[in-house]
């Protein structure tokens, strides 16, 4: 069964921590995916560029417009994913568990089982 893995990150949060400990972040994330690699349950991941990067584009009338930025204003934003294959859903929240995001106030990591996937 397959479980997409969702980082949503609060840069509040974040600007507000220790270099050391963002640097954490980052050797924990390093970690974790040396650990869902060995075991066979990694399929896929990314990383997303901040919505200060990113365009919306809506249809009106058949005609097409694009405007800078997010779609929503929020604190959150969704940083990045994985996907990972594991036999049950408590196997994906142990491995949810291990991502540092996990254990810092303010964030947290979502975990929803695909119900659909169209593939290569």
């Amino acid at each position: 069964m397959k479980y997409l893995v969702v980082l949503n990150i609060n840069p509040d949060v974040l600007n507000a921590l220790t270099e050391a400990e963002q640097q954490a972040i980052f050797s924990g994330h390093e970690k974790f995916l040396a650990t869902v690699q060995e075991s066979g349950e990694f399929h896929s991941t990314v990383a997303l560029a901040e919505p200060a990067k990113s365009s919306v584009v809506k249809v009106r009338d058949g005609v097409p417009a694009v405007t800078d930025g997010p779609f929503v204003e929020a604190k959150e934003f969704l940083a990045g994913y994985y996907l990972l294959d594991c036999a049950s859903r408590e196997r994906a929240e142990e491995l949810a568990a291990m991502i540092p995001d996990a254990g810092i106030e303010g964030l947290g990591v979502e975990v929803r089982e695909v119900v659909f996937e169209l593939g290569n």
